[in-house]
């Protein structure tokens, strides 16, 4: 194998497939990446067995061929040189990689130890739809989810497809977040509707890899599901389970309605942050005769600080408590400058957070309950 290319294109393709691999001391290969030379590029891949990312770059091949290099020290090295224009050529045991005033040997495993990559069955039916979109989507739910060793049902996305509709949900059982894409956002080759769970590290590598610009499409069959661009695969298998059975807890009725402008709660938020206590707790309340919220933090330790942010709102309630970094980061990913929160004062009733004139998200957040 012998190959030229520019650094600054096989730094990128690395950068998209490095944290796909894998510790696992029975198969160390899993800690390196296949580099393999074909016809006008050079396709990288790495994999952990149940995760596995495809990247293609452009590059001259003088020699095809394909070896596996170790990801973190061959990401290293080509970090670090200066030249743009690089040498890689396999040499016995090694991968020689040489610039005009540099030259270094690593070493590699056989090209044949690689673990085969699966592939979906089925590629005649697939979603498509603008990369863009869909990263801001993955956005919107991923902020509401987080691993959990106790619950292993909840660490993945729900994407849930209809003819009409595209949703995907996320939740930590704390808060969750469903954010809709409506049948005019994408195009699809299904004709049956389907429900697959997304594994979380999936999902957050999908949305390292996604740019702004560009198509991606979304394949599945019973085990594996498979996201395309014209530069990058990732594929994996899907969980297993079934995810909680949302509808029945997003709440309908609340005991007072507010909107404020976004910005303005999300720095009293930050400033209450300062002075909460481990709970990271903070309370809302109605205040001036429903004219303004009132956001309350207090710490033994450090003090205490009292916001009055004007509003507007539709009718008094009492304290209610928010783990104030849950509630901001539900109001992190809306796009316009005004929010929705629908509040409930029962402790054991969620409150809701979407932008007043956008229906297709809403963010519900569990209160911190009373001692």
């Amino acid at each position: 194998m012998r190959v030229v290319v520019m650094r600054t294109n096989l730094k990128e393709g690395l950068g998209a497939v490095e944290r796909a691999g894998g510790e696992n001391l029975n198969l160390p290969v899993l800690k390196y990446a296949n580099l393999e030379a074909l016809d006008g590029k050079i396709k990288l891949t790495a994999t952990n067995l149940e995760l596995a990312i495809t990247y293609y770059l452009s590059g001259k091949t003088i020699e095809k061929g394909k070896v596996n290099v170790p990801i973190a020290t061959f990401a290293s090295l080509i970090g670090n040189l200066q030249s743009e224009r690089i040498n890689l050529e396999k040499r016995g045991g090694q991968l020689e990689v040489k610039t005009d005033n540099y030259e270094a040997f690593t070493q590699t495993l056989p090209a044949e130890d690689f673990p085969i990559i699966p592939k979906v069955k089925n590629e005649q039916d697939f979603l498509e739809i603008e990369a863009g979109l869909f990263k801001d989507a993955l956005a919107q739910v991923l902020v509401a989810t987080q691993f959990s060793d106790l619950r292993p049902e909840l660490n993945s996305l729900l994407l849930d497809f209809s003819l009409d509709a595209l949703r995907l949900v996320g939740t930590d059982s704390f808060r969750l977040a469903e954010k809709t894409l409506g049948a005019a956002q994408f195009n699809s080759k299904y004709t049956q509707s389907f429900r697959v769970l997304i594994p979380l590290r999936t999902a957050q590598e999908l949305m390292r890899i996604l740019r702004e610009d560009g198509q991606l499409r979304i394949y599945h069959d019973q085990n594996q599901i498979l996201f395309k661009t014209d530069q990058w695969e990732i594929i994996s298998r899907l969980s297993e389970g079934n995810f909680p059975e949302y509808s029945t807890i997003v709440p309908k009725k609340f005991t007072a309605e507010a909107v404020v402008k976004r910005e303005e709660l999300m720095n009293a938020l930050k400033l209450a942050g300062i002075f909460s206590s481990q709970t990271s707790e903070v309370k809302i309340k109605a205040a001036q005769g429903a004219r303004a919220l009132e956001i309350y933090s207090a710490s033994r330790d450090v003090g205490e600080n009292r916001y009055l942010l004007p509003a507007k709102i539709q009718s008094e309630f009492g304290e209610v408590g928010f783990n104030w970094r849950y509630l901001f980061d539900g109001l992190k990913v809306l796009k316009l400058e005004e929010v929705w929160l629908g509040v409930n004062e029962e402790e054991n009733k969620p409150s809701l957070i979407r932008s007043p004139k956008e229906a297709s998200y809403f963010y519900i957040l569990m209160p911190i309950l009373k001692t």
